[in-house]
């Protein structure tokens, strides 16, 4: 199956997770298919990424949130209006994913 770059030109998406390895990645190709790209992510994982390598969040409108935040994923997504949502978000360490959230 081939990629359509005539279905993302100008479409609304938004990517959580968009400063993590994956999530960088496929903003930086959506951004070079046309697509309006933008971001929910509490900031990049590590030092350095490839997010702040690559520049992914120059081109691309970007929200400081973490997905647990009901509220402010609710303002995000009234911000960003996206057709579509591409959903990365996750916490890949799993020592890290027991901790409780203060």
């Amino acid at each position: 199956m081939a990629i359509d770059p005539d279905f993302w030109t100008g479409r609304s998406v938004l990517v959580t997770g968009h400063t993590g390895f994956k999530g960088a990645w496929l903003s930086l190709w959506l951004q070079a298919l046309g697509a309006d790209v933008s971001g929910l992510a509490p900031g990049p994982p590590t030092r350095p990424s490839l997010y702040e390598v690559a520049r992914v969040g120059a081109r691309m409108r970007e929200f400081a949130v973490d997905v647990r935040d009901a509220e402010a994923v609710r303002d995000g997504l009234r911000a960003s209006a996206p057709e579509i949502i591409l959903h990365l978000a996750a916490q890949p360490l799993v020592r890290r994913s027991y901790a409780t959230r203060r």
